[in-house]
């Protein structure tokens, strides 16, 4: 909000503001807007390797931070490897906090930022002991504006490590506790890729949260959705539940067709043990996906806020043939509009499988942002590079949710990268991560997005890995970039 007042011209407005008078004319005035110091610009020394689509060339993409960088007040933090889920936040002093789950290395960064927007300083909140070295994949804000309490950062742990669930970190947090970790037991053990809260206007006086399984199962397809329902702000003392698709035709994901609705609810679960909650959600019905990735929920209305889209980065095994996607979906979910748990739909929107469809160049969607009319989906390509069309490296979709079109934005350049001593083209990169920090910032159409690097590592043989997040530095050597997108619709 601003500082302006409103005004009136009226002898009481007059009388009322008289000590804001110029002595000289007697005009009232107002306090000035605060001015928006935020720069987009690139800060970082590496390149932004990343190829802008044609159509899209009105955007700019600046190389924010990498992992070659070192910041000013902390020149020894290193920004680790495979960076993916984030939040951002405007502090009370006009500088910017940037919670950044560090995947390879089991950890979570906190960037500062200054006034300007330039990186300056970076710390570890959570490291690879308060995970039991299991990977933080994508992460989400909780924030009073969009949930009515917080914040509060939720990050998923999905591989490596014991701690298989939904991390909860306050992201003003002493670094010094960093070896300490609170996690959401009551939401459950999955392969947790995700945990999302949606916003507070879909069901006034409940928080409801979104949990995405990445289960690689390689005969059934075994990823759930959960969704956990508390009051307002109630993380832990709420429900368990799972999606069960109602419709009688349907026993695996690929018995539903791209644009058809098919009929859902919601099926309450009682385990929160990763083996008993997977076989108690095959036993009650709540259908498995080929490896269920990001979520997240379109802005705007509370309508808008009950629709819920996520990925399904697919899995190419026999036996999952006709069962599981292969090259990846994206669902969308529509709720009740009355109670999270009652008869809602879903449809697939986006098939990767269908090879002469929209999303036939799908090689692997991961993360998924989503605003109030487009969903941008980040790929991870799993090396199935089985046809023409999904032979590319990571890209960035942008899915109109008013029209149903899909544009290529940019895809990674590691030709360039390549070239330039960053990486080689063997190893494929994924694109993570992306966030829109519009209104935080103050900058209309403006997003943060990372790259996972694989291949790249410093060329002394050392590693990407800051001793504070990872102690044992037995994660993958190589780093990874983060970029700003300015002028995307939103």
């Amino acid at each position: 909000m601003n500082n302006y007042y409103k005004i009136s011209l009226g002898l009481f407005g007059l009388l009322a503001l008289g000590a804001c008078n110029n002595d000289d004319d007697n005009t009232p005035t107002a306090n000035p807007e605060p001015t928006n110091l935020v720069q987009l610009q690139a800060h970082s020394q590496s390149p932004a390797l990343l190829d802008v689509a044609p159509e899209f060339s009105g955007i700019n993409v600046y190389t924010l931070l990498s992992s070659e960088d070192q910041l000013v007040n902390t020149p020894n933090f290193v920004y680790g490897s495979m960076a993916d889920g984030a939040g951002l936040l405007r502090n009370s002093d006009n500088t910017f906090t940037l919670i950044n789950n560090i995947e390879a290395d089991y950890s979570i960064a906190r960037i500062t930022l200054d006034e300007t927007f330039k990186p300056v300083a970076g710390e570890y909140i959570l490291n690879a002991q308060a995970t039991a070295a299991t990977a933080q994949c994508s992460g989400s804000m909780i924030t009073p504006e969009e949930h009515g309490f917080g914040p509060l950062y939720l990050s998923g742990g999905e591989w490596g490590g014991s701690s298989q669930g939904v991390f909860a970190t306050d992201p003003y947090k002493d670094a010094s506790s960093a070896s300490v970790a609170t996690m959401l037991n009551n939401m459950g053990q999955w392969d947790t890729e995700n945990a999302v809260a949606i916003g507070k206007d879909a069901y006034p006086g409940k928080t409801v949260v979104f949990i995405g399984d990445d289960h690689s199962d390689n005969t059934v397809p075994s990823g759930q959705l959960g969704m956990y329902v508390g009051n307002t702000g109630d993380l832990s003392g709420g429900q368990l539940y799972g999606l069960r698709v109602t419709d009688a035709n349907v026993n695996f994901e690929m018995d539903m067709e791209e644009g058809q609705t098919y009929a859902i609810d919601f099926v309450e679960l009682e385990e929160t043990q990763k083996d008993l909650l997977d076989a108690e959600c095959k036993n009650k019905g709540v259908i498995g996906f080929s490896r269920l990735e990001d979520i997240d929920w379109r802005r705007g209305s509370a309508a808008n806020n009950r629709e819920i889209y996520f990925c399904v980065t697919g899995r190419q095994k026999p036996d999952l043939i006709g069962k599981g996607s292969v090259y990846g979906r994206v669902y969308k979910v529509n709720l009740n509009p009355n109670d999270p748990t009652g008869a809602g739909t879903i449809t697939c929107v986006l098939d990767g499988d269908k090879l002469d469809g929209i999303a036939k160049d799908f090689s692997s969607p991961d993360n998924i942002v989503v605003t109030e009319n487009f969903a941008y989906i980040q790929e991870d390509p799993n090396g199935y590079f089985d046809t023409a069309d999904k032979t590319h490296f990571a890209r960035l979709y942008q899915y109109d949710l008013n029209t149903g079109t899909m544009k290529v934005v940019l895809e990674c350049d590691q030709v360039a990268a390549q070239a330039q001593g960053y990486g080689t083209v063997d190893s494929i990169w994924e694109i993570t991560g992306m966030i829109d920090i519009s209104d935080i910032v103050g900058k209309e159409d403006t997003f943060l997005m990372m790259t996972q690097n694989h291949g790249w590592e410093p060329a002394d043989g050392s590693a990407f890995t800051d001793p504070n997040a990872n102690p044992a530095a037995d994660s993958r050597k190589e780093g990874s970039m983060l970029y700003i997108l300015e002028g995307l619709d939103r």
